[in-house]
């Protein structure tokens, strides 16, 4: 009988702390927060406002720093890197969906989903660029500046952007918050699909207990700590 191969580890967080403030106001977001992420897993992470998971989040994309702790992404220890190499690392390992989009302005949707690549001196694959575009639904906008477009449509170019350069690691803040239903299903689909071809991690944060249904495991954080962890579909949460 041959041995079992361990799984890979894409994303490993080790005892991390996150404080705000000092005395009365000290508040702690995140109490010792440890986990592994196994590479090509689709893992939500839930829980109520303010219980720490969109900082929990942050903190995996070295977009902010723990109070103490580690953060890996496969062997690249996050909470080690200067700021040039966490520049680097979020270009190229790491896609990240932000709740707020992000968008700049002043450039076109299609200039948008592309200026990850156009800031490393990359051509965007065109087929690759095509898949995305018509995923997300904005074959018909590509040429309309984010003040052109919906709520709904700034957060499928937010999402385009995140996946164009094909990252190891997804990190989603509410993805499908701004979305209807059924965009927000063939959204998750597409992502789901992304993630078995390029053997992909994404890490979901949401509310919506319909798209955690699209997860392979559910991590559930209350007050800044683990309390839940379950593979499969998480029929117990919604």
């Amino acid at each position: 009988m041959f041995p079992m191969t361990k799984p890979e580890i894409a994303l490993r967080a080790q005892d991390v702390v996150k404080v705000y403030g000092e005395g009365e106001t000290r508040v702690v977001a995140l109490d010792r927060i440890s986990l592994e992420i196994e590479t090509g897993t689709f893992c939500a992470i839930m829980g109520p406002s303010g219980s720490g998971k969109t900082t929990l989040l942050q903190i995996m994309a070295g977009l902010d720093k723990p109070s103490s702790g580690q953060i890996f992404i496969g062997s690249d220890e996050v909470t080690a890197m200067n700021e040039a190499q966490l520049t680097r690392l979020r270009r190229f390992k790491i896609g990240f969906i932000f709740q707020t989009n992000n968008l700049l302005p002043t450039l076109s949707a299609r200039e948008n989903i592309v200026l990850p690549l156009v800031i490393s001196g990359a051509r965007p694959e065109e087929d690759w660029l095509d898949r995305i575009v018509d995923a997300v639904g904005l074959g018909d906008r590509l040429t309309h500046k984010p003040s052109q477009l919906s709520q709904g449509q700034q957060q499928r170019v937010a999402t385009a952007r995140a996946l164009i350069t094909k990252p190891d690691v997804v990190l989603a803040d509410e993805p499908t918050g701004n979305l209807d239903s059924k965009t927000s299903s063939e959204l998750l689909e597409f992502l789901a699909q992304t993630m078995a071809e390029f053997s992909q991690t994404i890490v979901m944060v949401t509310h919506d207990h319909l798209a955690a249904k699209w997860a392979r495991r559910v991590i559930e954080i209350s007050d800044g700590r683990v309390v839940g962890d379950h593979s499969g579909a998480p029929s117990l949460l919604g």
